[in-house]
């Protein structure tokens, strides 16, 4: 080979590192992960936690608010006052842990619900993931943030974590993904602020379904989406008929995963003091 065509293929192989070496697409393929038995949800062709269902494109992230002045501060890094135990029929009291501002997950210790109960809301909360991930999909950083002890918003470390797209960091889970992957990396602190319209029944029917407006880290996931019903793995249960209002609940998946900084707003209608 002449020398100067010599040169010019080394240099185009540090430039472009990549024509190096074959490309092998089983390499580059992100693994499987879900399931291909469980139900369609209605009017489209995916089914519940979907092997299949296209993952949603990861993009970064940017910083975070404060309470404003109606809100009901549910934990300002002191203590539980706010909440009781999912365990002993809710009254017991928390078992979670509070040190340097956050309070953390302890496995056994039932959920969190609150003291109080509520219908259409405002929510804000931060979270964090354990530093040092010490498994994958479902069993990374799980948690969960749920209305109405019903309708939830995944906790998850979803950082370079392939997991099912209606089971990852921000989807209305088992049946919607978030638009987008906006998740920091375990151990960093991320924000949902969250608007929820509690479903409505009449007569033991549903009158109108819950919806969710879900933004991460200040990126929208979800706007004004239809809730299909209630949180269960594996399964798409129908609406069942409850109060107007009900408790909050942070769910207890065994994962030591934090909060901090979490209030919430009642909301009302327009021209409602």
């Amino acid at each position: 080979m002449p020398r100067n065509v010599m040169r010019i293929t080394l240099a185009a192989l540090l430039l472009f590192p990549a024509l190096a070496l074959p490309q092998d697409d089983k390499a580059t393929k992100p693994p499987a992960i879900g399931y291909d038995d469980t139900p369609f949800l209605p009017g489209g062709k995916w089914r519940v936690h979907d092997i299949n269902r296209p993952r949603p494109r990861v993009i970064t992230a940017p910083p975070e608010n404060r309470p404003p002045s109606d809100a009901i501060v549910l934990f300002d890094g002191k203590d539980l006052s706010q909440w009781l135990s999912s365990r002993d029929s809710k009254t017991g009291p928390p078992g979670w842990k509070v040190e340097n501002g956050y309070m953390e997950v302890v496995r056994d210790t039932g959920h969190l619900v609150t003291r109080q109960k509520f219908g259409d809301v405002q929510l804000h909360i931060e979270w964090a993931a354990p530093a040092v991930p010490h498994s994958s999909s479902q069993e990374r950083g799980n948690s969960g943030v749920i209305f109405m002890e019903h309708y939830e918003i995944q906790v998850l470390d979803s950082f370079q974590n392939i997991t099912y797209a209606d089971g990852q960091a921000g989807a209305i889970y088992n049946h919607i993904p978030p638009l987008v992957n906006v998740s920091r990396r375990p151990g960093e602190w991320q924000s949902y602020d969250i608007v929820f319209e509690a479903p409505s029944f009449q007569g033991g029917k549903l009158v109108r379904p819950a919806f969710f407006t879900v933004f991460h880290n200040g990126v929208l996931l979800h706007n004004r989406q239809r809730v299909l019903g209630p949180m269960k793995h594996k399964e798409l249960p129908p609406y069942t008929p409850h109060a107007a209002e009900e408790r909050f609940m942070l769910q207890n998946h065994g994962d030591p995963v934090r909060f901090r900084n979490i209030w919430i707003r009642r909301l009302t209608g327009y021209d409602q003091p």
